[in-house]
């Protein structure tokens, strides 16, 4: 079985709606052979990245850049995940009223640093996720998760 790994930062009511959503299309019944761990960016862990095969993440964009949370994940992991996570596929939501495009480079950096694939384009929303918003983040879900279903 596969692992996909979902590290969040959900601090607002809009950010938990684009995680539900990315939940609900991760875990969509037609993924087969995936499991869905779910870990606040807070409390994810080396072990956590290298037990996964896939990974997913979202943050709030603050002040142009990704959570400190999030960021917090990478610091306490980057160099024990770094050979051994390469070539894993990932996806990324972000929210944001302005500034998402540094939260975007920083994630691009990050994870260009690491050697990881995207595997579907990001879903950046500002203002209060609509029904389009939230469709796009179930997509998000349900596209890494099916990737991982051959692997």
């Amino acid at each position: 079985m596969s692992r996909l790994l979902i590290v969040h930062h959900t601090p607002s009511p809009h950010c938990q709606a684009m995680f539900e959503a990315v939940i609900s299309g991760a875990t969509d019944p037609e993924i087969e052979g995936v499991e869905v761990v779910r870990r606040a960016a807070l409390s994810v862990s080396a072990s956590d990245f290298l037990e996964a095969d896939g990974y997913l993440l979202g943050t709030p964009a603050n002040l142009g850049y990704i959570s400190g949370a999030l960021k917090h994940a990478f610091d306490v992991a980057y160099y024990q995940i770094l050979d051994s996570t390469r070539g894993r596929p990932f996806g990324a939501y972000l929210h944001g009223n302005e500034g998402t495009e540094g939260a975007v480079n920083a994630i691009d950096r990050i994870t260009a640093g690491l050697g990881w694939t995207k595997a579907a384009d990001y879903v950046v929303v500002s203002e209060k996720p609509g029904k389009d918003d939230l469709e796009k983040c179930w997509e998000l879900g349900a596209t890494v998760a099916a990737g991982l279903m051959e692997s």
